[in-house]
């Protein structure tokens, strides 16, 4: 089970949104690349990004800033806003990232997903974001008419290397993964699953330690780390002690 810790990015900085809006963003950190590195120094192995302004624009917006980081990175990222075509797929691995996410594309145009998938097996996630149960696209602006399991099948077997599944309800939120859905999703699927949204305690990795969330690939903790609800050092050991010997 991997803890992802996540800097979403909106105007350069890192951010939090409450239940994805972006009229109600909290700062973080001014500087992307200094949080990238704490994260590695707090233990981290995999840093999730999301470029927030690209999800909206459907290019990337804050490149930079994921250059920067990249410039500094000790450790696998995976990245997701903005991916909507192989170039910016191409260009996104060639940078350095480890695994590009795709996720309002996944809706419109599966093919591209299939083909990514094949082009670079392994290094393409698919971001489900839902909203009482159906994937929402253009940076959660809007909700599409097909449910989170429905979209997580049309991927099987096309080499995905993940789902991450985010309760739009509850990221930012602070109010706990939504354990239920998630596990729903990867009882239906073969794909690794991802949990994201409302991560908000230590309570929370530990239910991820539960039985029925061994088929978990991870979960994403964003918030929670950023105010200190979220003891880097206590979950990473947490986790540790779960997994298989």
């Amino acid at each position: 089970m991997i803890l992802f810790p996540a800097i979403d990015l909106k105007n350069g900085e890192c951010v939090r949104l409450l239940r994805g809006d972006m009229a109600q963003a909290t700062v973080f950190n001014a500087d992307p690349a200094a949080q990238a590195r704490a994260f590695a120094e707090q233990g981290f192995e995999y840093l999730h990004v999301v470029d927030l302004d690209g999800a909206f624009a459907g290019v990337p917006v804050n490149a930079e800033a994921v250059r920067g980081i990249l410039a500094t990175l000790t450790m696998k990222m995976q990245l997701g806003g903005g991916v909507r075509d192989m170039k910016t797929v191409r260009g996104w691995l060639d940078a350095g990232v480890t695994r590009v996410i795709i996720g309002t594309a996944a809706v419109r145009d599966p093919d591209f997903v299939r083909e990514a998938a094949r082009l670079y097996p392994g290094q393409i996630a698919v971001g489900i974001d839902a909203r009482d149960g159906l994937v929402a696209v253009e940076g959660w602006a809007k909700t599409s008419n097909v449910s989170a399991v429905d979209l997580g099948r049309r991927f099987e077997d096309v080499g995905v290397a993940a789902l991450i599944y985010t309760d739009i309800s509850r990221d930012g939120a602070l109010q706990g993964l939504n354990i239920e859905s998630t596990v729903a999703l990867a009882d239906a699927v073969a794909i690794p699953v991802i949990a994201s949204g409302g991560l908000a305690s230590i309570e929370d990795v530990q239910r991820l330690t539960q039985p029925d969330c061994a088929k978990l690939a991870g979960a994403i903790a964003g918030r929670a780390l950023y105010d200190g609800r979220l003891d880097p050092a206590e979950a990473l050991a947490l986790l540790r002690t779960q997994a298989p010997s």
